[in-house]
């Protein structure tokens, strides 16, 4: 009979408890060191509340983008086959790796002015998003969409494709069916897949800043704000901060049981 040890040993214990420590202290740091006393002044200021309408809405706005375009990408991925699909998945998930400046370097290469789109948006509409809200929303999408496609994929990949078959027989078009019966399936993993891309889009800092700026009312979302406050006055950088690590929690918490399971 097998008895699970009742101690971890002290060759896991300690370093453990010392990545614990280095995760957790600059986060009680942000505790500690906040203005408790002034909280509520700083919240209500014009420029953090600026920021904070600004992030909401760009980053809802990212989301809804990234919804529109990551689900059938997902969808092709998953239940699709074509030559060069493993290309295609790889694509997807270089902004997953690629650092935020080198995105927001590419976006301007190809949506500026002078850009390989942009040319034509500029000469043809007038229209230009580089240093503006829709170009906040464009970098948010660009660098929180694969967190959304994974995700759905992933959902789908555990889905019984049975179902579909089912209601094809029954006479169901390919749109009906996953309009119908793979939605519904893949609900939780496409809610989990919104919610990260969401959460990504809300805390995106360098492909923003190199691509739409940093101008407030305009461009100046949350992290941007924390940004320029560091530089400024630390106290409003610590509340900025501190509402971020607060929304970070809260996605955390409500995704607690996909994610990482109850216990």
């Amino acid at each position: 009979m097998s008895r699970s040890p009742s101690r971890a040993p002290l060759a896991l214990a300690i370093p453990a408890i010392a990545g614990l420590a280095f995760l957790a202290l600059p986060l009680a740091g942000l505790l500690i060191r906040a203005p408790w006393a002034t909280l509520p002044q700083r919240l209500t200021e014009p420029g953090v509340l600026a920021a904070l309408r600004l992030s909401l809405l760009t980053a809802t706005l990212a989301t809804a983008a990234c919804l529109l375009l990551g689900v059938p990408l997902a969808w092709m991925l998953a239940r699709v086959p074509f030559r060069g699909r493993r290309l295609v998945r790889a694509l997807v998930t270089v902004p997953l790796v690629l650092p935020p400046v080198v995105g927001g370097v590419a976006l301007l290469l190809v949506f500026g002015r002078r850009g390989l789109v942009g040319g034509w948006l500029d000469a043809t509409f007038g229209f230009s998003l580089p240093f503006t809200t829709a170009g906040v929303v464009v970098a948010e999408a660009f660098v929180a969409m694969p967190f959304l496609v994974i995700s759905v994929e992933g959902a789908l990949r555990g889905a019984d494709a049975r179902y579909e078959e089912a209601a094809a027989t029954l006479g169901a078009s390919r749109w009906t069916a996953f309009r119908r019966v793979t939605l519904p399936l893949i609900g939780p993993g496409v809610a989990a897949g919104a919610v990260l891309c969401w959460a990504r889009a809300l805390g995106e800092f360098g492909a923003t800043i190199t691509f739409a700026g940093n101008f407030p009312g305009r461009t100046q979302t949350m992290p941007l704000a924390v940004y320029l406050a560091l530089e400024q006055d630390l106290d409003a950088a610590i509340v900025l901060s501190l509402l971020l690590l607060v929304v970070s929690v809260a996605i955390l918490a409500g995704l607690r049981d996909r994610w990482l399971g109850a216990t």
